[in-house]
């Protein structure tokens, strides 16, 4: 069974089997958003290295699944999110200049992980490129909220476009990797 349609069944237990994954997978999302370089208002993490990663391997569903669950996790109030508890934990920190970029990896994980099915480099490298579209978009949209919307791109968006560049590259690589040793 592929990644892929794991979740396309109706029966219980290709849920039940894809739980632990799901949970996994939303540990390392939480280890990237540990992971982090200090910016204001909003740090440069790991959490798009690990987003983007999972969707391109992992499939729409079983990414999608696990941002829900790190996201669910984070408004139940567990220390998931980058600077938490530190900068504040649950539904406080999701609502605050972060909030847009973490919906956006939600929408971002399901759109690069569709966008990347059955695709070689290229095609994630693509995918990827449009999910890091929609997670900016999204939080440049929310971070409006915080800081002067003539300032967003400066804050916002630009101190993280290398950066994130890089990280995609590289994902591409783990990606490309990761396929050879499992053909």
């Amino acid at each position: 069974m592929t990644p892929y349609t794991l979740l396309s069944r109706p029966d219980h237990r290709a849920l039940l089997h894809a739980m632990p994954k799901v949970v996994a997978l939303a540990a390392l999302i939480t280890l990237g958003a540990k992971i982090q370089v200090p910016f204001w208002p909003v740090p440069m993490t790991m959490h798009t290295l690990a987003v983007l990663s999972i969707a391109i391997l992992a499939g729409p569903r079983l990414a999608a699944g696990a941002v829900a669950t790190y996201l669910a996790a984070g408004a139940a109030g567990l220390p998931v999110f980058s600077g938490s508890p530190a900068r504040g934990i649950g539904l406080a920190y999701m609502v605050g200049p972060t909030g847009g970029y973490l919906l956006g990896y939600l929408l971002a994980a399901a759109l690069t992980g569709w966008l990347a099915i059955g695709g070689g480099t290229m095609r994630r490298i693509l995918a990827m490129l449009a999910g890091m579209g929609v997670i900016y978009a999204i939080g440049a949209a929310w971070l409006c909220r915080f800081v002067p919307a003539a300032d967003v791109w400066a804050v916002g968006i630009f101190p993280f476009l290398m950066g994130d560049l890089l990280k995609i590259g590289l994902a591409a690589g783990l990606a490309t990797l990761w396929t050879r040793g499992r053909a």
